[in-house]
């Protein structure tokens, strides 16, 4: 049996060390992304997250942050998450061939002005880069959230969030951190008083 305590003291020790990290290196490419978020909010456009497994599940939770609300009662912002629908990715991924589950998405959601949002531990998921290139074609602002090297992602964010840690539990606990952030940045900027 493991000594549970010493595994769980661990586990938030990782994670705040992790965040510590993250804090010291990825403050100005934060600000640059609640810049972009921001002004796409203002000129009318959207927020398009996407990402696999528990990434879809950040995407999702995130959406709905902006759809919802975070800590401001206000206005809805528009966001999808693109994982959301099954049967839309299921269709494609039969179709079409996994790697073009979001691209085929974004192909018909994005418009000029809006931000794309890729999130993806190792920075290599090949839907969600191909979906990154497809929002920049189409005229968006391109955010990736990642762990560190970004990996194929870097080449194709505007925005690179390179949470600095190459364990997938830190980057995903940080991606959250980071998208609350976010979230409350662009509320104040819209909404504060």
């Amino acid at each position: 049996m493991p000594n549970l305590n010493a595994l769980l003291r661990a586990n938030f020790e990782a994670s705040i060390q992790c965040k510590q990290a993250a804090l010291a290196t990825m403050l100005p490419a934060m600000e640059r992304a609640a810049e972009l978020l921001i002004a796409c909010y203002r000129d009318g456009g959207k927020a398009i997250f996407f990402g696999n497994g528990g990434s879809a599940a950040d995407a999702q939770h995130l959406a709905a942050e902006f759809l919802g609300r975070y800590l401001r009662e206000r206005r809805s912002l528009p966001a999808l998450a693109l994982a959301a629908n099954s049967s839309t990715m299921t269709a494609i991924g039969n179709d079409y061939g996994y790697e073009q589950t979001f691209s085929r998405q974004v192909a018909a959601w994005i418009r000029p002005g809006d931000v794309a949002v890729g999130i993806s531990t190792s920075g290599n998921s090949a839907n969600v880069v191909a979906a990154m290139q497809k929002a920049r074609e189409g005229g968006a602002t391109t955010i990736g959230l990642t762990g560190a090297g970004g990996g194929k992602m870097r080449a194709v964010a505007d925005v690179l969030l390179e949470v600095p840690s190459r364990d997938t539990p830190r980057i995903q606990e940080c991606h959250i951190l980071i998208g609350h952030a976010l979230c409350q940045a662009i509320e104040e900027a819209l909404f504060g008083a």
